[in-house]
């Protein structure tokens, strides 16, 4: 679900600024290793984090954008954080990603349900670096740059005064850079399909607002190893308070837990469920570009309470463009 953007009802803004920042809606995620620990490998579809915005719930109005979107996460595993042998993530292990996607995004005009459409598909490039302790004179480091994978999706929203609710539908086309024999990687490796809901209450035309996303992911098994990685829930939330007509700032939040364990022929691993949660500040900022506002986001995450995936901080930077 990569693709934050910011505040849609700031004074100032206009609506096709608004298209950006419901990209968030979509749930669009790049799977990148390195940068969502979980599952196999500790690598899962839906990066936690990246729904924890300011009035996630909001819809686009019809027309195109092209929002852009860096991801960077960094992040180790130490002795409280995995089990040691038969965890998902070996002690010791350490790891950084960068990541840059691109979501092209069309919202039709006309209405579908008494509610707004958006059609989205996400993809990018991205860089992992990872490193494992072989010992304390001789650790093995290997970096890995490619194409991620590809990330279809698509979401129904509905507006009532304060109130904004919408259903998503996401999911994994695993054709990025991968290669089950390599320690860093950048693909899945792996299809996937997520699903879930987002509501937002905003007060008044600019005010205070808080958002919430909930979802769950369904993964496939990976063909070339056989490892089936179990269900996961995520949860992002954000609150907000307006600085000015085109500042926002506020704090956001997210909790990632797997439902079921890890399964199939391919696991030496056992049910591995893992979990984490962050929090961090978060800033928005609506300006005048050639036309139509653009909206820019930055947020960023420290990491608590994980089990069998890397704990750390991430950070992300997105700039809505409407066309």
């Amino acid at each position: 679900m990569s693709g934050p953007g910011g505040s849609r009802r700031c004074r100032g803004v206009t609506s096709a600024a608004r298209v950006g920042r419901a990209l968030v809606v979509l749930g669009i995620a790049l799977a990148s290793p390195g940068a969502a620990w979980a599952d196999e490998g500790g690598a899962s579809f839906w990066i936690p984090g990246q729904a924890a915005e300011n009035l996630a719930a909001t819809m686009p109005s019809p027309g195109w954008s092209v929002p852009v979107t860096y991801y960077y996460y960094a992040g180790s595993a130490p002795d409280s954080v995995s089990t040691g042998y038969g965890a998902a993530v070996a002690p010791g292990t350490r790891s950084r990603t960068s990541l840059v996607t691109f979501t092209p995004t069309y919202a039709p005009s006309t209405p579908l349900l008494g509610g707004q459409l958006a059609l989205a598909v996400s993809l990018g490039v991205a860089g992992e670096w990872t490193q494992v302790a072989q010992g304390a004179a001789d650790p093995y480091s290997q970096t890995v740059w490619g194409f991620t994978d590809v990330a279809p999706a698509a979401t129904l929203g509905w507006q009532r005064g304060a109130n904004a609710w919408a259903v998503y539908v996401t999911g994994n086309v695993p054709v990025g850079s991968y290669d089950s024999t390599r320690l860093s990687n950048v693909g899945l490796g792996r299809a996937a399909l997520d699903a879930g809901a987002l509501y937002t209450y905003q007060l008044g035309d600019g005010g205070p607002s808080a958002s919430a996303a909930l979802g769950m992911t369904y993964n496939f098994t990976n063909p070339e190893t056989d490892y089936r990685s179990g269900i996961d829930a995520h949860l992002d939330v954000s609150a907000m308070m307006p600085l000015s007509a085109s500042w926002r700032a506020g704090l956001s939040g997210y909790v990632y837990y797997q439902l079921t364990g890890d399964g199939g022929s391919g696991n030496a691993c056992g049910p591995c469920k893992s979990r984490v949660a962050g929090v961090g500040p978060q800033v928005n900022y609506a300006f005048g570009a050639a036309g139509p506002s653009w909206s820019a986001n930055l947020r960023g995450y420290y990491e608590f309470w994980a089990r069998n995936r890397l704990q750390g901080y991430a950070v992300f930077a997105s700039l809505s463009i409407p066309l």
